[in-house]
This record gives C-alpha cells, sequence and structure tokens, in this order.
C-alpha cells in the first residue's frame, strides 16, 4: 500500500457558497456550464511541482519552515519519488486535472549531464505510469536554468559558450521529459536572461543568442514529435537588473524579429505583471490582442513590494478583469491556469496548502461567473465599443483602411468643427462591476 502524505484530508467537493466547510469549493464546481464549456475545461487548472512539494518556505533572511514528509535527508531519488507520489495525491484530492514542472522539480541533478538526464529519464518513467492510473495529464514542462552557479550569467544570453552548451542540453532533456508524459506545452523562462550592469554587456550579441537558442529548441522539439505550444513567460527583472523578456509587448516584438511568432505563444504572470508596473489583464489583453496568449501563471503580487511574493490569487476584482479579457479572446486553447503561488511562510500546516488552491480557484470561479454576466446580460463591453463608433462611419473606415493622406484628416477637421467630448463612463463602469460583485 502507498504511504498516504496528507492523512485525514478527503477528496475536496463542491458544496456551494452557504458551506462553512473551508475543505470544501464554494464557487468552483467542474461540471458547471458558463459560456458554452465546463469550469473545467476553462481553467485547465494545474499545480506547480516546486512551489507546492519543493518550497520549504525559506526566504533569503531565514531558513525554511515547513518539514515536508517526502523529504528523505540525504536521499534525493528517493525524496523525488515520495514527491512524486505527494503530487498525485495531492492532485487527485484536490481535483487538479494538470500538473507542472522543472526538470530539477522532478528529478536531482546529478554529477555529469549524463547522469542528471538518467536521473529525469527514470522519474519520468514513474511519472507517466502515474498519469496512466489517474488520468491527470502535464501542462507544461520546463528547465531550470537558472539556480545552478554555471547560469550566474544567463543561460543562453551567457557570454560563456560551454554554459550555452549545458543549456542546449538540459533543454533538449526537458523537452523529451514533456514529449515521453504528453506535454501540451513547453516553457521558456529566462530566469538570469538579461544583465546586471550594462556596460559589460554586448546586449544585442545576447539578444541574438537568445533568439538562435529557441529557434534550436523549437526546431529539436518539432523533430522529436512535439506538437504542442512552446510558451515565454515575461518578467521584467528579479534576479537580473533588467531581463529581455521585460513584458509581454517586449516579447512579442521579439519573437516577430527571430521568426518565432507561428510555434511560441505567452505565458503571462500576474505578479510579473505588477512587477513591470502593468495589471494582469494589460498583459492578457497584450498577448490575446497579438493572438499570442497561451497560457497563465496564476499568482497574486504584493503591490507594496519590489519582488516576487508569488501569493495565492484571492484579489476578485483583478481576476475579474482577467476573465473579460480572456471570454473575449475565447480561452487559452491547450494552455490552462497553472498555480505559480506558495503558501506563506509562517503557514505550515499541510493542509494550508489545500486551502491556498481552493481559495484560488474558487476565486477565478467566482470571477467568471460574474465576467460572464458583466458581458452578457450587463453589456458592459458595450461601453468601450461605443467610444469607437465614429470609426464604423465611412471617413473612419477610410482611416483604418489607409485610403486617406494628411491633407484629408485637416479638410475633415475643417468640415466637422470642433468635436464634442464624450465621456468615457469610468465611474459607471467600475460601479456595475462593484454591483456584480
Amino acid at each position: 500500500m502507498l504511504t498516504e502524505f496528507f492523512p485525514g484530508i478527503d477528496p475536496i467537493r463542491y458544496e456551494g457558497p452557504g458551506s462553512d466547510n473551508h475543505l470544501s469549493f464554494k464557487y468552483y464546481d467542474e461540471d458547471y456550464i458558463v459560456a458554452g464549456k465546463t469550469m473545467k475545461e476553462h481553467f485547465r487548472f494545474a499545480m506547480a511541482y516546486w512551489h507546492s512539494l519543493c518550497n520549504v518556505g525559506d526566504d533569503p533572511f531565514g531558513k525554511g519552515t515547513r518539514k515536508f514528509p517526502w523529504d528523505v535527508p540525504g536521499d534525493p531519488m528517493r525524496s523525488a519519488e515520495d514527491r512524486l507520489e505527494a503530487a498525485f495525491e495531492f492532485m487527485m484530492k484536490m481535483g487538479i486535472p494538470f500538473y507542472c514542472f522543472h526538470d530539477r522539480d522532478l528529478a536531482p541533478e546529478g554529477a555529469s549531464v549524463r547522469e542528471s538526464e538518467d536521473n529525469l529519464k527514470y522519474m519520468v518513467e514513474r511519472a507517466a505510469r502515474r498519469e496512466e492510473e489517474t488520468g491527470i495529464k502535464l501542462l507544461w514542462g520546463t528547465a531550470n536554468l537558472f539556480s545552478h552557479p554555471r547560469y550566474m550569467n544567463g543561460a543562453a544570453t551567457n557570454p560563456d559558450f560551454s554554459v550555452v552548451c549545458h543549456a542546449g542540453a538540459q533543454v533538449k532533456a526537458a523537452i523529451d521529459a514533456t514529449i515521453a508524459l504528453g506535454g501540451s506545452n513547453y516553457v521558456f523562462w529566462g530566469g538570469r536572461e538579461g544583465y546586471s550592469f550594462l556596460l559589460n554587456t554586448n546586449m544585442k550579441k545576447e539578444l541574438d543568442h537568445m533568439g538562435r537558442f529557441l529557434q534550436m529548441a523549437r526546431d529539436y522539439g518539432r523533430q522529436a514529435g512535439f506538437t504542442g505550444t512552446f510558451l515565454i513567460e515575461p518578467k521584467p527583472m528579479e534576479p537580473t537588473l533588467h531581463q529581455y523578456d521585460f513584458d509581454a509587448a517586449a516579447v512579442i516584438g521579439f519573437l516577430h524579429k527571430y521568426g518565432l511568432e507561428k510555434d511560441f505563444k505567452l505565458n503571462i504572470e500576474a505578479n510579473h505583471a505588477t512587477l513591470a508596473n502593468h495589471s494582469f489583464a494589460h498583459e492578457l489583453r497584450t498577448a490575446a490582442d497579438a493572438g499570442l496568449l497561451g497560457s497563465i501563471d496564476a499568482n497574486h503580487g504584493e503591490t507594496l513590494n519590489g519582488w516576487d511574493t508569488d501569493n495565492f490569487p484571492t484579489n476578485l476584482y483583478e481576476a475579474i478583469e482577467a476573465m473579460i479579457v480572456l471570454l473575449e479572446a475565447g480561452g487559452l486553447g491547450n494552455g490552462g491556469f497553472n498555480f505559480d503561488a506558495k503558501v506563506r511562510r509562517s503557514s505550515t500546516d499541510l493542509e494550508d496548502l489545500f486551502i491556498a488552491h481552493i481559495a484560488g480557484m474558487d476565486t477565478f470561479a467566482r470571477a467568471l461567473l460574474i465576467a460572464d454576466k458583466l458581458i452578457t446580460k450587463d453589456r458592459i463591453t458595450d461601453f468601450r465599443d461605443n467610444r469607437y463608433l465614429s470609426f464604423h462611419e465611412p471617413a473612419g473606415q477610410d482611416f483604418e483602411a489607409g485610403k486617406l493622406t494628411l491633407e484629408n484628416l485637416k479638410d475633415l477637421a475643417i468640415e466637422k468643427g470642433e468635436p464634442e467630448l464624450q465621456s468615457g463612463k469610468q465611474e459607471l463602469i467600475e460601479s456595475i462591476i462593484n454591483n456584480a460583485i
């Protein structure tokens, strides 16, 4: 009989808003249909291996506060095996259909490239068996190209070619693992792909190298049989002073410059949007408008902190704005909502991990219900559309079609005279959202 790592916790069920059971869903009813799809289909929720099962609560100022029953001192492979069992037990009890991992979350790094690959292959075989037994699937895999000291100056952008070679070997193995586990996506988060001091950095060379590296990864993945989507996750800073994947707009420009836009989309994280001085909805809209919205790291950042706190998402207003964008965009396709979030350092009970995920899933489920009402019944998007009605007139259509010159605009300005000011109705929109909540 397998060890039970979360004893005393039964499968989490939907009990509705009136329930006072903190180990139940109040709004996330996976089979409930909204806008033509079940909640389960809308969200494709995923557990993040690193924060949920590897994060012991340490920070730059103190040691970890949590001791996990799957961590076996002095035996990293045994710990990896137990962690895998804990992961599938947790997901089965939560009803979470997907998971995500970095290669080093799933299997420990070995003393050589070959040993690291062997460790990963062994754990992939075990994970594949658990997937088959449970029906849980891999949303995406990725390689940790930022933790090892060799990556102190980046991976694909490192000024030392031997480091780039190590990064290539690691990404190859991680893509192989993703394919073997049936992953829908493969993610690149350039944790240290940037610079800390411009005067010792050849930025053009490093960007060219990153573009070349991603082209190589794409080509290898396609040749190896990966049919899913490659994703890039924007982040402006931390740990580097400036990262090349600063925000959605920067990544979109990068993808087009290096001919990657047909194979790559964006994995948007709420906390990274905060660090870039954007809202979560802004980054989602930027990616969606470019046709490049792929997946979501669901979390929340403390606006008073200048670093990545990765809290579980409980900000309903922020979630509503995000769900309005997603409903209009038609969803995430083969992407999903991955909880790249961690319980607080002072949350030391295993139960807290369940409560945090329940709160996050309920927040987005409730936001979906409200966003659907705002769009279909309150017709909140009409306020936006009405501001641009003048471009539906013949002259406005000619302008958008590129048929007018500056001289034409001058003549039209004289003909139309001074325009009347039109209210943006911001206060009314905010009031409607508040009433819907």
